[in-house]
């Protein structure tokens, strides 16, 4: 059996840091909603997934960094974004970071 090698994903960590909170957190939302399309509609969500991971993790290095108050929050949003995907199927968290996603484009 032939194994399909797929290709690592990574973000620009130094473009993303120059990407508003705003911003970031609505980026996290759309591959958070595109992991959970995926996994809804029976197809393989893994890469997707990944991505999402990413972003989360990009985020919080930077919060960390800076130690931002907003830290425990993107935490949180990550939890409870993967017990949408693993245990509930809880849609809320796709209505969370689209939130996000209205208020950056209202504050550009």
């Amino acid at each position: 059996m032939e194994t399909v090698k797929k290709p690592m994903y990574a973000i620009d960590r130094a473009r993303w840091k120059q990407l508003s909170i705003l911003d970031q957190m609505g980026n996290i939302g759309t591959e958070a909603g595109r992991t959970l399309k995926l996994k809804r509609n029976g197809e393989d969500f893994e890469a997707a997934l990944i991505r999402a991971l990413d972003l989360f993790d990009a985020t919080v290095e930077l919060l960390v960094s800076v130690k931002s108050h907003r830290t425990k929050e993107v935490l949180r949003a990550r939890d409870q974004f993967l017990q949408a995907l693993f245990v509930s199927d809880d849609p809320t968290i796709e209505t969370y970071f689209m939130q996000f996603a209205i208020a950056a484009r209202i504050n550009r």
